[in-house]
């Protein structure tokens, strides 16, 4: 290894065939000096672009989180193998560990690497979440949920600065902090597309169908997170997510609709100042940030056309037609297992919602009735236990008054 692979980072990448995981794939390929795969994780429903990756970037681990899946990713690391032998016609390339089964996610983030990126859907990314910051790596975080269902385990593992956020709205919030002091802030100001139903009443949303909430105006992500910037509850969860990263009281954050998803958040200052972090909807810039952070990585993605005319416009949030972001405010300054509820009611109603069970508007409602139930606020301390009854306690919850 010459002297410039010795100063590669070494990156373990959790969700490695979801948006995330392929984008970030998409910047270490482009980067081979500067980044190198050590790892690739996911569920195993794609086992085939699972394998491809792990052969392309010659891995030294694969981890799959489902047992039944763990065959067809061993056959599809052979198909692939042997397809790159015969393509480079040499001897085929050298095979990963696989690891499977519900705790491979967890010790494939504490694997030694230089960063982890934690780019899985769901509840399921805290465990990760906590293995990798228990073994000191620098956790590149696009799993929200990790840290709002466990913000105080999270909080208490974290060493400072070792949490760096791939969202594009707290990329541009940290990227904005380097312009002031602490005290220096007034007020954090998220941004928010407003999703494909903005500026319909809440009447208007009652016959909104699974196809027309999949169909993001400016960017393309998974199924959940796609209803969940629908519903406005991924606002939610960012509002939360804001006030643990950053330390900052629910009262000095802001939400604004900005359609055209250029300024990705704000941060106004003492002195009447405001700054933005502008650049296109491209995923890449804020995950090339992480992978590098706090350096930046040249050419990530293409900047903003300088060139030709832009109409930015920004407006209020309709709170009534959109209640998800107001409930997030309630559910995270409850504290407790209420953030872990609010999010797991809302993964069961949103699979509900797909599966044509209930309307677009009753997630959120559903969602509403579920945490008027839990009595989990405002507890001091909160054990990883606590929080995976109260998870499982919401989705059996939503499950019943979903079921038809």
């Amino acid at each position: 290894m010459d002297a410039a692979q010795a100063g590669r980072r070494e990156i373990v990448i959790l969700g490695s065939t979801g948006s995330i995981g392929t984008q970030a794939a998409d910047v270490i390929r482009r980067n081979p000096d500067r980044f190198r795969i050590a790892g690739v994780a996911a569920g195993g429903g794609n086992p085939d672009l699972l394998a491809a990756q792990a052969i392309e970037f010659g891995v030294d681990v694969v981890a799959v989180a489902s047992d039944a899946a763990a065959g067809n990713v061993q056959a599809a690391l052979r198909t692939a193998a042997g397809r790159a032998a015969a393509e480079g016609g040499g001897a085929a390339p050298r095979l990963p560990s696989v690891l499977a089964g519900p705790d491979a996610m967890a010790e494939i983030a504490g694997w030694p690497c230089d960063v982890v990126l934690n780019a899985v859907t769901g509840a399921a990314g805290l465990s990760a979440t906590l293995a990798c910051l228990d073994a000191g790596r620098t956790l590149a975080l696009a799993n929200k949920e990790s840290l709002i269902i466990g913000g105080p385990l999270v909080a208490e593992r974290a060493k400072p600065g070792q949490i760096v956020p791939v969202d594009s709205e707290h990329s541009a919030i940290a990227q904005c902090l380097r312009g002031g002091r602490a005290e220096e802030v007034r007020r954090l100001v998220l941004t928010a597309s407003g999703g494909p139903f903005r500026g319909r009443s809440r009447a208007e949303l009652a016959d909104v169908t699974p196809e027309q909430a999949l169909a993001h105006p400016t960017w393309k992500m998974g199924p959940v997170i796609t209803v969940n910037c629908a519903t406005l509850v991924n606002k939610g969860l960012e509002l939360i997510e804001a006030h643990l990263l950053f330390g900052v009281p629910f009262g000095r954050l802001g939400v604004v609709v900005h359609p055209q998803s250029v300024i990705h958040s704000m941060v106004e200052f003492t002195d009447g100042s405001t700054l933005a972090q502008a650049s296109p909807p491209d995923m890449r810039i804020p995950i090339a940030l992480a992978l590098a952070w706090p350096d930046r990585v040249a050419d990530a993605a293409p900047a903003v056309d300088w060139t030709t005319a832009h109409t930015w416009t920004f407006g209020p949030l309709d709170e009534e037609a959109f209640p998800a972001v107001a409930l997030a405010r309630q559910v995270g300054a409850a504290g407790g297992t209420s953030p872990a509820v609010y999010n797991a009611a809302n993964e069961e109603c949103v699979a509900a919602f797909l599966a044509g069970s209930i309307s677009f508007p009753g997630i959120v409602d559903t969602v509403m009735r579920v945490i008027s139930e839990h009595d989990g606020a405002g507890r001091g301390t909160v054990s990883l236990e606590d929080v995976l009854d109260a998870d499982r306690w919401a989705r059996v919850r939503a499950r019943e008054l979903t079921r038809t």
